[in-house]
């Protein structure tokens, strides 16, 4: 058993913080990333979202190549340097993002944040380290709570400062990346023991090799990672086209897709910073899966259908109660898992949902342009949304399908 890091708070208190830049990130480009589009591709709102999917698209694969590498790194020489390499890669694809002079330099900065946007990875490991227990889950629910706040300052950054200069909230990324490297150098203590520590394999590095890892699961947690694949797909809908639907079916403008982003934000921090650290323990990890993704459907098909602009504030308070579900499946697999291999782990799920993220911007930001381009025979720019809905139902007949199953719930040692 790993001997407990004596700076735990101030640890988790770092991670925390790169995680919140990692998704500050992201919330800065939400708001404005339709204005950048149409300005540097010189397209309309919806042609903007389907570059959208490609950007993201890139953003993913870098994150599928690199992920099993950053969680194998981790593995061997410890979290720490690799959460720093991290850092320094986010600060530079900001300043990247900044001083974009065409679109061409947005893909660039995507494929440097897909590569140092695989610290979740590390993150997560470091998590699973310094906890023991109930706490486990719990400390996960970090995870969605530097999510939340980091979507709350990012969007509204990027709402603010993008009204002054688009430049200006990239700039202010940079520095707080560059500024948490700094920080993270003197006071992050490292949380991997050195008897801990395993050989660096290539072979366990690669992302394929990765994913093939998950097939030591038992049939039931197979079963289980199935249908949050679903899951994962079916968020994109929300992630991918929402400014864009915002605009093109509500006429809304930056500081109203800020508003909203805000609002998103304190919900999921709200949620996943409080709230799952009671239910959690209440109901156990297997009630939380099950509610999760039937809230998650809720919200998207309530959405897809609505017609009246304020109440996407109503209709986010279901889809955001739907992280609840996430943060469960994070503490059931990492139960199953020697401490030596949660790096590995982590690792082969973060490609796993980059994966997802390969898939599901491209899958919803097309329904969206066909669905709304002039040349469409139906209008119907809410049908990413409907098809997230869609998804979550079979996720949830899959999840019934994986807990009826009399089989132990283990990860099998394959070594």
């Amino acid at each position: 058993m790993n001997q407990p890091v004596q700076h735990g708070k101030a640890a988790l208190g770092f991670i925390f913080v790169t995680i919140f830049i990692d998704v500050l990130g992201l919330g800065i480009i939400i708001p404005i990333l339709p204005k950048l589009l149409e300005q540097l591709a010189h397209v309309d709102i919806s042609m903007a979202s389907q570059y959208s999917g490609y950007l993201t698209f890139t953003y993913a694969s870098m994150q599928f190549l690199f992920a099993p590498v950053l969680g194998n790194l981790s593995d061997r020489f410890g979290r720490r340097p690799v959460l720093l390499f991290s850092l320094l890669g986010f600060g530079i694809d900001y300043l990247f993002m900044a001083f974009a002079p065409s679109i061409i330099w947005l893909f660039v900065g995507r494929f440097i944040a897909g590569i140092a946007g695989a610290s979740t990875t590390t993150a997560t490991a470091y998590i699973a380290d310094v906890s023991v227990g109930d706490k486990r889950a719990a400390n996960f629910g970090l995870i969605g709570a530097a999510t939340g706040l980091g979507f709350i300052l990012g969007i509204g950054m990027g709402g603010f400062f993008g009204a002054i200069s688009i430049k200006l909230p990239f700039l202010v990324a940079a520095g707080l990346a560059l500024l948490n490297a700094i920080y993270g150098f003197f006071i992050l203590p490292e949380s991997l023991s050195v008897k801990n520590r395993r050989r660096f394999e290539w072979k366990r590095a690669n992302p394929v090799g990765s994913l093939l890892r998950l097939r030591n699961y038992s049939m039931a947690v197979s079963t289980l990672i199935t249908a949050y694949t679903m899951v994962y797909i079916g968020q994109k809908a929300i992630e991918s086209t929402l400014p864009f639907y915002l605009i093109e079916k509500f006429k809304w403008k930056l500081p109203s897709i800020s508003a909203l982003g805000i609002f998103i934000g304190l919900l999921i921090a709200g949620i996943q910073g409080g709230l799952v650290r009671w239910v959690i323990p209440k109901f156990g990890l297997r009630k939380n899966i099950m509610a999760g993704i039937a809230f998650y459907g809720i919200g998207l098909i309530l959405i897809a259908f609505n017609n009246v602009g304020w109440l996407m504030y109503v209709y986010m308070i279901p889809y955001c109660l739907g992280g609840i579900g996430g943060t469960a499946l994070q503490g059931f697999i990492s139960e199953h898992v020697s401490p030596r291999e949660q790096g590995e782990l982590q690792g082969a799920l973060t490609s796993l949902v980059s994966i997802t993220t390969i898939i599901g911007p491209l899958l919803m930001t097309s329904l969206f342009h066909h669905f709304t381009s002039k040349e469409s025979s139906i209008y119907f720019p809410g049908a990413p949304f409907l098809m997230g809905a869609i998804l979550m139902l079979v996720s949830i007949a899959l999840t019934i399908r994986s807990f009826k199953k009399k089989e132990p719930v283990k990860l099998i040692q394959g070594h």
